[in-house]
């Protein structure tokens, strides 16, 4: 387990990515280093510029993302994706320690070709 992580969140199956608000990447789950292996999984990725693994307009989100959760009014980035077939829902959103923003989170969970919806309200 890693130090300061729930042992649940080692072991989740979609991949959780921390990063630090200097965009320092903190963590990878088991998920998220298999799922980053060829960027060098988490050997690799902690302690690397979060930018340095994205491209200009990822880099954008994730710049407005902690821009907002500086400015008091925290914003998410939920959207799906396909690729090699598979399809995933990813959520990046910020974290906070002692109420002072601290990173982001996200998350990345693979789904189902058809994912139901359900109102609840």
């Amino acid at each position: 387990m890693s130090e300061g992580m729930p042992a649940w969140v080692d072991e989740f199956p979609g991949a959780v990515t921390v990063s630090g608000a200097d965009g320092t990447i903190l963590y990878l789950n088991d998920k998220a280093s298999r799922t980053f292996e060829k960027s060098g999984g988490r050997a690799g990725l902690v302690g690397a510029d979060l930018m340095g693994c994205h491209k200009e307009a990822s880099r954008a989100a994730i710049r407005g993302l902690c821009e907002s959760a500086l400015a008091g009014k925290p914003a998410t980035n939920a959207y799906t994706i396909a690729k090699g077939g598979v399809r995933k829902l990813i959520y990046q959103a910020p974290w906070y320690e002692r109420g002072e923003f601290a990173g982001l989170v996200e998350l990345s969970m693979e789904i189902p070709p058809e994912l139901p919806h359900f109102d609840r309200g």
